[in-house]
């Protein structure tokens, strides 16, 4: 298994072999993005591809950018998305921690379903926070507080 960054002048040959794995990804955004719009973060913004691949064909491909804290600087997973990701996990999570280290970052975050979760406990991610999301159109409960 081999993993590495998608140079950007490649990224747009290398999309076809990715779309399926980054529509996985985007379904789990609930209406946030569409694959068109992961593509624009990568071709358009600071976004960087990363592809875990064999001689069988692309199995993985993860996209991420940093965030500046006012304390912090961090690598985050944005998208992750493939197939038999036991084998390329690993592989993938040590490049990505060379990648922050290099780029002077505190650590790699991610924010994804609650699977993920259990996929990345035995790598030593510990889940820190939920996000819960609430439609603008439903009725709040009246709740009293205190």
């Amino acid at each position: 298994m081999q993993v590495s960054a998608v140079p950007a002048e490649y990224v747009k040959q290398v999309w076809p072999d990715v779309t399926e794995y980054m529509q996985g990804a985007a379904d789990y955004t609930y209406g946030r993005y569409e694959v068109s719009d992961i593509l624009d973060l990568i071709t358009d913004y600071d976004y960087t591809l990363w592809i875990a691949f064999t001689e069988e064909g692309i199995k993985g491909a993860v996209v991420t950018n940093f965030s500046d804290y006012p304390r912090k600087r961090m690598l985050c997973m944005q998208f992750c998305g493939g197939v038999e990701v036991n084998t390329w996990q690993g592989p993938m999570l040590e490049l990505l921690q060379r990648w922050s280290k290099d780029n002077d970052c505190d650590g790699i975050e991610s924010t994804g379903r609650v699977g993920w979760s259990k996929v990345f406990k035995s790598d030593g991610y510990k889940p820190l926070w939920q996000t819960y999301e609430l439609p603008v159109d439903v009725q709040v409960e009246e709740r009293k507080y205190g």
